[in-house]
This record gives C-alpha cells, structure tokens and sequence, in this order.
C-alpha cells in the first residue's frame, strides 16, 4: 500500500514570502503592485485589507486559499501552461489555484492587464 502523497512544500510558504517576487516580476515589465494586488483580489474574493493582513500574518498557501471569500469562478477559464504544466491537466485542487494565480501574474508580466483579460468579465 502506497503511502499517501507528501503536501507539496510551496503549501506551506507564507504568501508573504512570495509576494514580493510577484511584485518585483511585474515592475520589470512596467507594471505596479496595485495590477498584482488586482489580479490577488479578483482571484480570491478578498478586500485589499483582508489581503494585506493575511501578508502581515504571514499566512500559508495553503490557509491563503482555504479562507478564500470567493474564488472567482471565471478563473477556471485560465488556461494554458506555467512552469511547464498544462494548467488544464493539475489534479491537486490547491496546486491549481496557486498555477491560476501563477499564470495571471505571468500574463501581466508579458503585459496583458486585467481589463483586457476576457476572464475578468465574471
């Protein structure tokens, strides 16, 4: 009998540790921490106060989406590859949340914003 899979590391890093790479990968592409913030807020449901206690707090992946207000049901339009997975083909539920937000900064990066995003329409 197998045993059961080991939760992936990234699930138990703190948002905040991360964020800051989200930031600094947007404003090499002239972009700002407001369109990062944007696309978190979308995604999740959360205020920009919810999201920024939940940085002070450092708050897991894992909890970060687990408290999630309302995921935005339009994100299961992102599609595509981040990473070198197909998006479309993750099986782990908490994986594919954190590729979806993954794949939006990504987008921003290469200079797509939010308004011109046919997902953002939900």
């Amino acid at each position: 009998m197998a045993a059961p899979a080991k939760p992936h590391r990234i699930y138990s890093i703190s948002v905040a540790s991360v964020y800051p790479h989200y930031i600094t990968k947007a404003e090499k592409k002239g972009r700002t921490k407001a369109e990062v913030d944007q696309i978190i807020l979308w995604l999740t449901g959360y205020t920009q106060a919810k999201l920024d206690a939940h940085l002070k707090k450092k708050t897991t992946f894992e909890d970060f989406f687990a408290a999630a207000p309302k995921l935005n049901p339009a994100r299961t339009l992102i599609t595509g590859v981040i990473c070198g997975v197909r998006i479309e083909e993750i099986e782990d539920p908490l994986m594919k949340e954190l590729r979806y937000l993954d794949k939006l900064i990504d987008e921003l990066a290469k200079g797509r914003p939010m308004e011109k995003n046919p997902r953002s329409a939900s």
